[in-house]
């Protein structure tokens, strides 16, 4: 089993730059391919980024493209997003995810908050 646990969220004002950060339980983390996606209340959740535990390959979702940018560190066991030029709509809670061995594991979430 995997805990996740987010930290890193807050109040931002529009353009200005939060990092967040999941810490990761597990011996294999560094073979985790670790995500990041994010909900509004009565939404779906929807992908942000993600980075593979093999390669270290990223992907972003198209409305982060450029301005966010995910990164691990596997000796600590953790994931970051930095993001920068936030806006408004950047307004969320981020949630940490990773897939072992076909199961789904998520983090609590943490809450961005970007005013105009």
């Amino acid at each position: 089993q995997v805990q996740l646990a987010e930290s890193g969220g807050g109040l931002v004002q529009a353009g200005g730059s939060l990092r967040l950060s999941c810490a990761a339980s597990g011996r294999t983390f560094s073979w985790y391919d670790m995500g990041w996606y994010r909900q509004i209340p009565g939404k779906e959740r929807e992908f942000v980024a993600d980075i593979s535990g093999s390669s270290g390959r990223t992907y972003y979702a198209d409305s982060v493209k450029g301005r966010f940018t995910i990164s691990r560190d596997n000796a600590k066991n953790t994931v970051y997003l930095q993001m920068n030029s936030l806006k408004p709509e950047d307004t969320a809670s981020y949630y940490c995810n990773c897939i072992v061995a076909g199961t789904a594991y998520w983090g609590r979430g943490t809450q961005v908050t970007v005013s105009s």
